[in-house]
């Protein structure tokens, strides 16, 4: 079955165009929302895709109508080949039920992994310059201010054993294992030990 998906990105815009469209090329039925396609989660494309079965076919009116970014995109159509699903994008003339639509995807799939590449090789390279000039990343040694006091009411709190460790943290507004840090960070002697 050939199955429409459109979508719009505000309340505002109109679907008529992607549907119109969709029912030209032969869609028996169309999913479509109003959401941007920045968002994770698009309801009508997750129920669209639970419902296709091998031999199914997906029709979008452009690419960037399915897909949050190329990686995105790529995942997407790479799932829909794993079901046995064909894609179709109509303005940008791809469909992957065709050999020379199968290699468009193909490419697609690896300028997305080259992007990734390219990415981390520019942060390897960042963070081994940075360290280079002497510059270490990630979360600073030790305490904020505000965390240290926390960790000496923590320890008067603890050492007084008054309240439970469960009623400090409570009190703390803290969970077990920060409490637990906190009192090795004072160099307080927790339990039996």
């Amino acid at each position: 079955m050939k199955f429409g998906y459109a979508r719009v990105s505000t309340k505002e815009q109109s679907l008529n165009l992607q549907k119109d469209a969709l029912k030209k090329d032969g869609c028996k039925k169309i999913f479509s929302e109003k959401i941007s396609g920045s968002k994770k989660e698009r309801i009508e494309l997750d129920r669209l895709i639970e419902k296709l079965r091998e031999g199914d076919q997906i029709v979008v009116w452009k690419l960037d109508r399915l897909g949050r970014s190329l990686k995105d995109l790529v995942n997407l159509i790479s799932l829909l080949q794993e079901k046995g699903v064909g894609f179709k994008s109509l303005k940008d003339n791809i469909d992957t039920t065709t050999s020379t639509g199968k290699l468009i995807f193909h490419l697609f799939a690896s300028l997305a992994e080259f992007e990734r590449d390219i990415i981390s090789e520019r942060t390897k390279a960042g963070l081994s310059s940075a360290r280079a000039r002497g510059r270490v990343g990630g979360r600073p040694k030790g305490l904020s201010k505000k965390a240290q006091d926390k960790a000496r009411i923590a320890e008067t709190l603890y050492r007084e054993k008054e309240l439970s460790v469960g009623d400090i943290c409570e009190h703390l507004s803290i969970s077990k294992p920060t409490l637990y840090r906190y009192l090795r960070i004072r160099k307080v002697k927790v339990g039996n030990s």
